[in-house]
């Protein structure tokens, strides 16, 4: 990828879907391969990624694999044979956290840091680059200026990644312990169980409750549509979707809103390119509210923010519709916002309690009875509905005409082709060049014979050769280079044009190169400390020599080893609870009364039986989720144990 491409990223969670996802203009794909990735229930077998690869570089979109969590020894051998394999099956890059995978012997496929390396420094981000990595996602907890740090700080051929839509992890990627601690299932092995979205009484340390039920761990949604020219101007080229366990429908809008935002930059700043090739149009209008989201956020991007948690729910609230009018025994009435919505049988309602809790109503059938009003007959008794009662605010959270019509076929992706037909000594030859350069030349024999009406005739013979619906190219420009309007039949021209096709599918499939592995520098980089805890997720021995290899003198070995049986940091996370509960010292600053009688002091996290420390490092601005591990976790197998300290001799 060259520095002025700029390159839309989706997910897949299979093949088929990431084939949807380069019809709806991505310029990659990430998916995950039979094993070893972040998303344990989202793996594809070989064959399957084969056949994506193959889509996908008709179009010259490329293919990454996500082979991105840490790996006990006994995997390094499986997952270089799996290396090997996807190579074989022309995939372009492989995103991985584990650097033992660099000890090994890999075949020469680009290497993508994972968003789980925990990119928020130049200094981590230049070492990065300079063990080999090509491609470095960045920490989605960045700002502008913390990123165009560190894009000043790497080589121009070195890309940045950035998530721009989709579910936020609260912790620093790579930086959460707590499903393992709790439960064995390891976030870093691609099993989180997402405590972070469960709901906590939160109390200070004299066991006051501060916040009651509230789901305080848990964000909004990303959403950085307002902000790409912004990060492009800070250096990020890549701009990625997460959801790679979102179905076929999410991926083919949000792809598609983010494909037409980042045509409309191009077309306003023309220094920068698409990284794949082809135009995108949609039998739709993309809208990201009609997908499930827990409300937007645009993060960290423009500094801290105090409305970036889903602290109610960590459910869709989905889009405001109206608000119960009347109730019945077996229905409601709704009065709409505005006199265009229509409801369906089959949609999705909720409404939040009194207590604040998300409720839903499936409609079983919906009557329009007047303007903006609708009776609403749900599936489930009346009296299953807590609170609700007239006034109600309602929203629709499943639009059952949006999902039917993202169900069938919604964009069309074309690459420009410009036909040239000319004579030859014994008939004809057609030549086609596409928008990248291509050029494919076909011929066949055939009499010349005069057309008796010259004017119908040409007409007739540019109208075949444009006939190209069926293939991903479309017609720019159609030139007849002939001495005089010849008579051809529809059955010649045809296959001559079906011939031209095909060749010129070869010539591009010839033409693609897959994108080069960047060497690391020699003498080997220095990594930026010397000494590692378990939080760098050392989990092999592979990885204890390349950081060894690297200047690292002491290297603990990762949480899941088993190692910290004692409290320790379980999540570190920029969101702060303090914060976002106004109890920030910062905050209270220069307000009257409370000068100098706020502190950060700890505060805890109880869920049933589970307790969890928060405490406050305020120089950082960083939160510390702390506990440990659970014993019935701890008694499982210890695979590794690395020095903690230097040997003696």
């Amino acid at each position: 990828m060259l520095p002025h491409q700029l390159e839309l990223l989706a997910p897949a969670r299979n093949a088929d879907i990431g084939i949807e996802a380069v019809n709806h203009g991505a310029d990659a794909v990430y998916i995950g391969g039979p094993s070893f990735g972040a998303r344990a229930a989202a793996s594809n077998d070989i064959a399957d990624i084969a056949r994506l690869v193959a889509h996908a570089h008709r179009f010259n979109a490329r293919v990454f694999v996500t082979l991105n969590t840490i790996l006990r020894d006994d995997e390094l051998e499986p997952a270089r044979r799996q290396v090997w394999q996807l190579f074989d099956a022309g995939v372009d890059a492989l995103i991985i956290q584990d650097m033992g995978l660099l000890e090994l012997d890999l075949p020469p496929i680009q290497l993508h840091a994972s968003t789980q390396c925990d990119i928020r420094t130049p200094e981590k981000a230049a070492f990065l680059q300079d063990v080999g990595l090509n491609q470095l996602v960045l920490a989605r907890e960045l700002d502008l200026a913390q990123i165009a740090a560190i894009r000043a700080a790497l080589r121009p051929e070195t890309v940045l990644e950035f998530f721009v839509h989709g579910a936020l992890c609260v912790a620093y990627s790579g930086q959460c312990y707590i499903s393992h601690a709790h439960t064995g299932r390891s976030a870093n092995r691609g099993d989180c169980s997402q405590a972070c979205r469960l709901p906590y009484q939160v109390t200070d340390m004299e066991g006051r409750i501060v916040a009651h039920d509230k789901h305080v761990l848990s964000m909004k949604d990303n959403n950085q549509s307002a902000n790409l020219d912004a990060l492009v101007d800070a250096g990020i080229r890549s701009f990625k979707i997460e959801g790679r366990y979102k179905d076929m429908g999410y991926v083919k809008n949000i792809t598609a809103h983010y494909r037409k935002l980042l045509d409309e930059l191009i077309e306003r700043r023309p220094q920068f390119a698409r990284s794949s090739s082809g135009r995108t149009t949609f039998a739709f209008t993309p809208d990201p509210y009609q997908n499930f989201n827990r409300e937007f956020t645009d993060y960290f991007v423009g500094g801290r923010r105090d409305d970036i948690g889903a602290f109610d729910t960590p459910k869709n609230p989905g889009l405001p519709v109206g608000y119960v009018s009347k109730l019945g025994d077996r229905w409601l009435e709704l009065e709409t916002d505005s006199p265009d919505i229509v409801l369906h049988n089959g949609d999705g309602l909720c409404y939040y309690t009194l207590q604040k809790e998300l409720a839903g109503l499936a409609i079983n059938r919906a009557e329009k009875v007047g303007e903006g009003v609708w009776r609403v007959f749900p599936k489930d008794p009346m009296g299953s509905f807590k609170d609700l009662r007239a006034g109600t605010q309602v929203n629709r959270n499943r639009d059952v005409n949006w999902t039917r019509m993202l169900d069938k076929a919604s964009s069309e992706r074309r690459i420009g082709v410009w036909l040239r037909l000319n004579e030859t000594l014994d008939g004809f030859a057609l030549t086609l060049t596409d928008a990248d350069g291509n050029v494919a030349t076909v011929e066949a024999g055939h009499a010349k014979e005069a057309a008796k009406d010259a004017a119908k005739t040409e007409a007739t013979l540019r109208g075949h050769l444009g006939k190209l619906g069926g293939t991903i190219f479309e017609p720019m420009e159609i030139a007849l280079d002939l001495s005089q309007t010849w008579f051809l039949p529809a059955s010649f021209v045809n296959a001559l044009r079906r011939d031209g096709i095909a060749a010129l599918e070869a010539a591009r499939a010839a033409a693609y190169q897959r994108p080069p592995r960047a060497m690391p520098v020699e003498p080997p980089a220095t990594y930026p400390e010397d000494t590692l805890s378990y939080l760098a997720n050392v989990y092999n021995h592979k990885a204890r020599d390349f950081y060894a290899k690297h200047g690292v003198k002491v290297i603990a070995a990762a949480y899941e080893s088993h190692e910290e049986t004692g409290e320790v940091s379980l999540m570190i996370t920029k969101h702060c609870v303090r914060y976002s509960l106004s109890l920030c010292p910062k905050q209270a600053k220069g307000v009257i009364g409370v000068s100098g009688t706020v502190r950060a002091a700890p505060l805890t996290l109880v869920n049933g039986s589970e307790k969890l420390t928060l405490r406050f490092d305020c120089k950082a601005c960083e939160m510390h989720v702390v506990g440990k591990l659970k014993p019935a976790v701890a008694q499982k197998s210890s695979p590794l144990n690395f020095y903690r300290a230097r040997p003696v001799s």
